[in-house]
């Protein structure tokens, strides 16, 4: 098996490099950069498995790496801030981030962190073997390769974006409460909020709708969850 290499981004040499040793210690290949474009440069170079990317950086901002490493690739992303503040949780999530830790926190912590995005993030296309591709019209979905193809045009979403309207197209036409979406791609043992669902759903139209104000693919029930109903 190859080893699961991760991009590990902090300004903060000494927290950079204790993360570092508690991965490596479980097995994975760590890469450490100090500032942002740095931090582009080793992704593009080392095609790392996932990221964990601390907001405040020199030369260049975790938000803005964040932005162009979604633009290139659906790896998943935990970004880390020493902010507490909600307002930096929506928007490193609105960006694509995948999870959010806020510091101080246990390498022990960040570690178990980093192993669920890993194994949420091929467990979609484990569970895919017999259903590979769903159709509903001009929309493809490639269920093991992570792909959205509309009209003949690719749509790129991030690992957790693809997670949540996979769940949502496998079971079409049925209304999905957000704590029913929220349990499915991110688990409540997990850190975050059901307001993550709303925040992703948006994202999504965003991206793929004709009219994310008067969206046709998922549709909102009013007081229940979300429904996708595949364009129709």
């Amino acid at each position: 098996m190859t080893q699961e290499k991760i991009l590990v981004v902090d300004d903060e040499k000494e927290i950079a490099q204790l993360i570092r040793d508690y991965l490596r210690a479980e097995g994975f290949e760590v890469f450490l950069a100090f500032d942002g474009e740095e931090a582009v440069n080793c992704f593009r170079e080392q095609n790392p498995h996932l990221v964990v990317l601390d907001i405040m950086l020199p030369k260049m901002d975790g938000t803005e790496v964040c932005r162009i490493i979604r633009e290139e690739s659906n790896i998943p992303i935990l970004m880390v801030s020493a902010k507490k503040s909600d307002v930096d949780k929506i928007l490193a999530l609105g960006l694509g981030a995948d999870d959010y830790m806020t510091k101080p926190f246990s390498p022990g912590e960040m570690v178990a962190r980093v192993k669920a995005q890993l194994r949420r993030f091929t467990t979609l296309s484990a569970n895919s073997k017999q259903i590979e591709k769903l159709f509903f019209g001009d929309l493809e979905i490639d269920l093991k390769g992570y792909g959205v193809t509309l009209a003949g045009k690719s749509i790129f979403l991030s690992a957790k974006e693809f997670e949540l309207l996979g769940y949502l197209a496998q079971n079409p036409n049925q209304v999905l409460t957000r704590e029913q979406i929220f349990d499915k791609v991110w688990s409540f043992n997990d850190y975050g909020d059901i307001n993550t669902v709303t925040v992703h759903i948006r994202r999504i139209r965003e991206k793929m709708e004709p009219d994310p104000s008067n969206p046709v693919f998922i549709k909102t029930v009013w007081g229940v969850g979300y429904k996708f109903t595949g364009g129709k």
